[in-house]
């Protein structure tokens, strides 16, 4: 990605505050039932797919290519198959949004599970490539959920301080994009948010909630790779 991309985004603080008493309503929507073999089989086969049209009609008006993405032969058992949406800006967002869709038919426990969204200010082959590295650390046995972290081991892009993905809400698109039900189960998508080895480092101290808050005050705009750290 060019160094001199422009980079514009909603700040943190602004949608965070607004949307925390929406997820909270929504949180009430997590499917509880018993699966046979067969209906767990059906499932996965639809729930990329299921996935890919919950994509398309949030972010109606964007255009949204979906990239196959093969891990190679020693990686491809842990998510068999995996594609990357990715999202243009639009009426939503003038952001591009990345999203995998097959981490769900690989973890999913009772019809639960999750998937992964990155928020980034260009289309580039190095956030695909960084989704695909995220439904491997999560499939291949680390298992994220929310409040989770996972180092990225490189900066985000080139020049950027930001080497670690915090797992959180979608605070830049809401639980209408974090809620994706499927016929008998339920895919939740959760933000991969870029920061700091030091941001890092207070959450481990403070806490996941007290970095949530100095992200806040900060003001930081999330699709930003060269901001400032927030401690």
């Amino acid at each position: 990605m060019a160094a001199n991309t422009q980079c514009r985004g909603t700040r943190y603080r602004t949608t965070r505050l607004r949307l925390r008493k929406h997820f909270a309503a929504g949180s009430s929507m997590a499917f509880c039932g018993v699966w046979d073999d067969r209906a767990v089989s059906d499932a996965r086969g639809g729930a990329a797919e299921a996935v890919e049209s919950h994509v398309r009609a949030f972010f109606k008006g964007h255009p949204v290519e979906v990239v196959d993405f093969d891990l190679g032969p020693e990686r491809r058992e842990a998510v068999a198959d995996l594609h990357v949406l990715v999202v243009a800006p639009g009426p939503r967002s003038d952001s591009w949004a990345y999203v995998t869709a097959g981490c769900w038919a690989e973890t999913e426990k009772g019809g639960q599970g999750l998937e992964f969204v990155m928020t980034a200010p260009a289309r580039d082959q190095r956030f695909i490539e960084l989704m695909a590295m995220i439904a491997y650390y999560h499939c291949g046995g680390h298992r994220l959920d929310l409040e989770h972290s996972m180092p990225i081991g490189e900066p985000w892009v080139p020049g950027s301080t930001c080497d670690h993905l915090l797992i959180s809400l979608p605070y830049l698109h809401g639980p209408g994009l974090e809620h994706c039900p499927l016929p008998d189960g339920h895919v939740r998508i959760l933000w991969t948010l870029p920061v700091t080895a030091a941001e890092i480092d207070f959450r481990r101290s403070r806490g996941h909630e007290a970095l949530e808050r100095r992200l806040d005050a900060a003001g930081i705009i999330p699709t930003d790779p060269f901001r400032s750290s927030a401690v």
